[in-house]
């Protein structure tokens, strides 16, 4: 409905005006600007009062999108701390080098990036010159998150301060020997440089929150004192469209994030063109950072542009520079002065004019290099205010051009993420410009050379002295292991017992382990509980009021159940991350506790529980990350299974986790069958993961929500729990010549292998071992071994080879999950194989009625096992059609 001037009610309409007149008035006074001195000038003062109204502590709505300029002016930069002119050299080796590095490899065509970092050098530089804090100072130093296809140039750094030499950089990209170069950032491949793999993209801006906001865990919880790291997050503004780029925005302004800083490089170039084609990518990511509550500095124009916008009295050189597309502006970047002129200056009077004050060579320096993001003073300065600011976290829009340096051939082309070389010509260009020492007789052998001023040159000395103000060499990873004391026995032995006549899922079974875990003296308070949001749905509750959930403002309300035993509590120590509905933050919280050895030098046990369907199906990226990162924990499926989620359907129903699991080759996976064997997984996991002789792996459980006896441990199973198959229940012969056969299962299926035993011996004289199957992954994995060690001269007989050696009969193998999984070990087996699985789409229904769907149930377990001895010829062909009958399948 619109009121009587046509115009749409607004929030403000809903609030009462006591002074109406006063209202009129001021409206009134827009209108007589507006036409007075133009739209621009009402609009400019609207902004202006604005931005003095949010000054004075006015409550009002912040400004989404402010004008296309720089955040800080040329005249409040404070005084650079450096000497500018040295860290010029530093940064033109450092380009140099990059770009001959990745030149050089490709000759053995392995490629590279060179425009990425020539586009962000001193974005980088800066930052290692002045503000980022290494480990060898106070704390942990800080943590830094670099553009993946930036790290050429993050090497020729290391090269300069003699942490690289000239072999090790004709080594990049060249790995299978041992000494090479990793692509990107991949600490399992450069362990003692590399902490954060950055280059899946859209990952590293969300770990970057989710580290800063571990920290703040930490020090809440008195575990170390982080307040001295900063979290440094490097972007490209492609890179930003990625969801899960901007995913935990608004939690990092919610939990006031001030210890972290996104530095986005602007260049205004994707991998094959322009960002924002049609738009203004800048303004576009200003208006989402402040929306969400963070600091947002713009760092766009370098300092020949102060003059241009000092001549510009009327606001036009402002108004164009907000109203030109991004694919425009790469245009301007290629093109000649005249081009410039008519197409940018020419579009009002105002700018004409202004443009008739300028030199061709202002205007070609403006619009061909000067970009905030290619100055040190303006970088520096915004460094400054983002590390200076209090309450939000910041966000640096830099603005700079691809491929800044590397000549005409490079520069803001489209191509120039593809492009993997430059010509001796175009080194020679570059040498020029940067001012470097490099002779000609040095490209003598065809090779552009690397460049060096010397290990005790001027260069070298200012660049480690300021590391070593700064707490030592960055990027850096440091690792002191230090491990941890074995807990108690009788957490485990509570599940060992077994649960008498009581039925305990094994979901339940791996909670109950983990309470009394976080009980223990020595290491209690460094398990981290993850969950996103079904806490309830896993049996957690209880630990709510024990251990707290996290939340830095602790809790500021009274919850609704207060007056009930497992209350909804929240503290400022709390242990239990509760993400909400985002099992990809919860991953990221994982990889951040389980990464906290090396990162703070603080072991963390995190256990990470969800819906199995919603972990490796829709994480999986994240947890090639953990492993390329080297973190460690339990990452648990639960409601595991494509039957055992009673009424979920096709998208809760899980049958391929463990296939998607297996794929990862730092997963340990386990399909424990009963409680005592997740105690044993468990306890095993923790002496591998955190004993004396760590391993860099993490292991994924599944458990089920099925409520079954839970028996007591038999004696001696330990090893085959550990390495993936035990004989848990052998068959009692009713003859001599009875047939016989071999049931593998695992998980909640061993119930269903346990009643076809019995209806087998019962009903056919059939006897049946049975099998539980702990682990098909590492029973593969230990095979894979074996057959590695006869390629170099040992004999090695597989564990599960060993295992069935003997065994009579035919071999089943039956789980919750797709045939495929249990198949992993079939060619290591030296019975018949067949198998039984859940292949295909889940349904809603009973368990009863979805296992008779898929073929798993006992019953059809017995027909699949006659099935198998009558191909043999050890029972006749007509017990199999009279099973089914008797069945009714």
């Amino acid at each position: 409905m619109t009121d009587p001037v046509g115009k749409l009610p607004s929030e403000l309409d809903q609030l009462p005006d006591r002074d109406p007149e006063e209202t009129a008035e001021w409206a009134a006074s827009l209108d007589a600007v507006t036409k007075a001195a133009g739209p621009h000038r009402a609009a400019y003062l609207m902004r202006r009062s604005l931005q003095h109204a949010e000054g004075a502590g006015l409550a009002l709505p912040k400004l989404l999108e402010t004008d296309y300029v720089n955040s800080i002016p040329t005249a409040a930069e404070p005084a650079f701390d450096g000497d500018l002119e040295m860290e010029s050299r530093i940064t033109a080796w450092n380009r140099w080098n990059a770009a001959a590095m990745v030149t050089r490899g490709a000759r053995f065509g392995v490629g590279g990036h060179i425009a990425t970092f020539a586009s962000a050098a001193w974005l980088y530089e800066t930052g290692f010159n002045h503000f980022f804090r290494g480990k060898e100072g106070d704390g942990s130093g800080d943590q830094l998150y670099i553009q993946g296809h930036a790290s050429p140039g993050i090497y020729a750094r290391a090269f300069l301060d003699g942490r690289l030499s000239e072999q090790q950089l004709d080594k990049f990209r060249q790995e299978a020997g041992g000494e090479g170069l990793p692509s990107y950032p991949h600490p399992r491949r450069l362990p003692w440089l590399w902490e954060f793999p950055t280059v899946s993209m859209g990952l590293g801006p969300l770990s970057a929150i989710y580290q800063a906001r571990f920290n703040r865990y930490l020090a809440n919880r008195n575990i170390k004192d982080t307040s001295n790291s900063h979290v440094w997050a490097f972007l490209g503004d492609g890179e930003m469209d990625e969801p899960e780029s901007t995913a935990a925005l608004a939690l990092a302004a919610r939990e006031q994030l001030d210890n972290l800083t996104f530095v986005i490089n602007c260049n205004l170039q994707r991998l094959d063109g322009p960002v924002r084609a049609n738009f203004r990518v800048v303004q576009e990511l200003e208006g989402a950072f402040r929306g969400a509550g963070w600091n947002v500095i713009k760092t766009l124009w370098g300092s020949a542009w102060d003059e241009l916008f000092q001549l510009d009295t009327q606001g036009a050189l402002v108004r164009r520079l907000r109203e030109v597309p991004d694919a425009q502006f790469q245009t301007y970047a290629t093109r000649d002065v005249a081009y410039i002129r008519e197409h940018f200056f020419g579009a009002e009077p105002a700018l004409a004019e202004l443009a008739k004050l300028l030199t061709d060579a202002k205007i070609a320096e403006c619009f061909y290099t000067s970009r905030g993001g290619h100055e040190a003073r303006k970088v520096y300065a915004a460094y400054r205010a983002a590390v200076e600011h209090k309450g939000a976290p910041t966000v640096i829009l830099a603005q700079t051009v691809k491929g800044y340096t590397l000549g005409k051939g490079f520069e803001s082309k489209n191509a120039n993420h593809q492009m993997k070389k430059l010509s001796t010509d175009e080194f020679k260009d570059m040498r020029e410009l940067l001012g470097l020492p490099i002779p000609d007789s040095a490209f003598a052998d065809g090779l552009v050379p690397y460049g060096h001023p010397g290990a005790d040159s001027p260069e070298v000395r200012y660049l480690q002295e300021r590391r070593a103000a700064l707490g030592g060499p960055a990027p850096a990873r440091r690792v002191h292991a230090v491990a941890l004391p074995e807990p108690e026995e009788r957490a485990f032995k509570a599940l060992y017992k077994g649960s008498g006549k009581q039925e305990m899922a094994t979901t339940m079974a791996f909670v109950r382990l983990a309470k009394d875990l976080m009980r223990d003296k020595e290491t209690g308070k460094r398990w981290v509980p993850i969950v996103p949001d079904e806490a309830r749905t896993f049996g957690m509750e209880s630990l709510f009021p024990s251990a707290g959930i996290y939340s830095p403002l602790g809790q500021t309300y009274e919850p609704v159940d207060r007056d009930q035993l497992m209350y909804y509590k929240e503290a400022k120590d709390g242990q239990i991350l509760n993400e909400g509905i985002t099992e990809a933050g919860a991953m990221a919280d994982f990889i951040a506790a389980s990464t906290s050895y090396a990162t703070h030098g603080e072991t963390m046990i995190p256990f990470y529980i969800f819906y199995s369907m919603f972990g490796w199906q829709r994480t999986g990226d994240q947890m090639w990350q953990l492993a390329d990162q080297l973190g460690k924990g339990f990452i648990v499926g639960a409601t595991a299974g494509r039957t055992t989620l009673t009424g979920e359907g096709l998208q809760h129903a899980d049958g391929h986790s463990h296939l998607i699991a297996s794929t990862n080759p730092a997963s340990l996976n386990y399909d424990p069958a009963f409680a005592y064997e997740v105690a044993v997984i468990v306890k095993d996991g923790l002496r591998r993961m955190y004993g004396p002789e760590a391993e860099n792996v993490f292991y994924y459980l599944t458990v089920y929500n099925e409520p079954k006896r839970q028996p007591a441990m038999p004696e001696g199973v330990e090893e085959g729990i550990v390495k993936g198959l035990y004989r848990f229940k052998a068959g009692t012969p009713a003859s001599a010549d009875a047939p016989r056969l071999q049931l593998l299962a695992s998980g909640t299926a061993i119930h269903w292998a346990l009643e076809a035993q019995e209806l087998l011996a019962a009903d056919w004289g059939v006897t049946a071992d049975v099998w539980s199957a702990t682990s098909w992954g590492e029973l593969r994995r230990e095979a894979l071994l074996a057959d590695e060690a006869i390629l170099h001269g040992e004999q090695r007989v597989p564990y599960v080879t060993q295992a069935l050696s003997g065994a009579p009969g035919p071999v089943l193998a039956v789980s919750d999950w797709m045939r495929a999984v249990p198949d992993q070990i079939s060619q290591w087996v030296e019975q018949d194989w067949s198998s039984l699985g859940t292949d295909g789409f889940g349904l809603s229904d009973t368990r009863e009625a979805a296992r008779r769907h898929f073929g798993v149930d006992a019953q059809s377990v017995a027909v699949a096992a006659l099935a198998q001895l009558a191909r043999r010829g050890e029972v006749p062909a007509s017990a199999v059609k009279e099973a089914r009958e008797r069945y009714g399948l």
